[in-house]
């Protein structure tokens, strides 16, 4: 039990994060690129984004608060609403990366819609892993580093005034 303690408050350093943010933030990105492709066929891309984008950002969130920043379990709602600040940033960055190819490239391909995709999913990304390791997960990653400590009480002493020495004593005090 002891052990599980532990792993659940050691926050990892920033080196692992990273590369925790990456695996499972970039999962997910690259499962949501081909969703979004998949979806767009039946509605207009903004659209297949925006719902896209909501379900991977609470899955991120979800896989970020687990593992990626060292909370140790589920995200708070809290975490849910700045995550989803940062994913609303990440999705303006695509929305507007897909508009400028469209207005660039006359009928741009699926490996070249992938590309510009992906490369602005990965730029936000960045922005994004900054966020919540300095805002949304940093007050876990404080409260593991110091936890809180509580006070001991202190054992209660006598002074010499406050007590009286002997039955003598208590007799003049009458």
């Amino acid at each position: 039990m002891e052990t599980a303690q532990r792993r659940r408050s050691a926050a990892p350093g920033a080196v692992t994060a990273f590369v925790r943010f990456v695996v499972c933030g970039g999962g997910v990105g690259v499962a949501s690129s081909f969703a979004v492709a998949a979806l767009a066929t039946w509605i207009p891309w903004p659209v297949a984004n925006a719902l896209i984008t909501v379900v991977s950002t609470l899955l991120a969130t979800e896989l970020h608060a687990r593992f990626t920043f060292g909370a140790g379990g589920h995200a708070t709602w809290r975490q849910h609403a700045q995550s989803a600040g940062s994913a609303a940033g990440a999705y303006a960055v695509t929305c507007v990366a897909m508009l400028v190819l469209e207005q660039l490239v006359a009928a741009p391909g699926a490996l070249l819609e992938q590309v510009v995709y992906l490369s602005a999913s990965a730029f936000a990304g960045l922005a994004r892993f900054a966020v919540l390791r300095l805002f949304v997960f940093a007050r876990n990653r404080s409260q593991a580093a110091n936890p809180v400590r509580t006070a001991r009480p202190e054992p209660a002493t006598l002074t010499r005034a406050a007590a009286p020495a002997g039955p003598a004593e208590l007799c003049r005090a009458a």
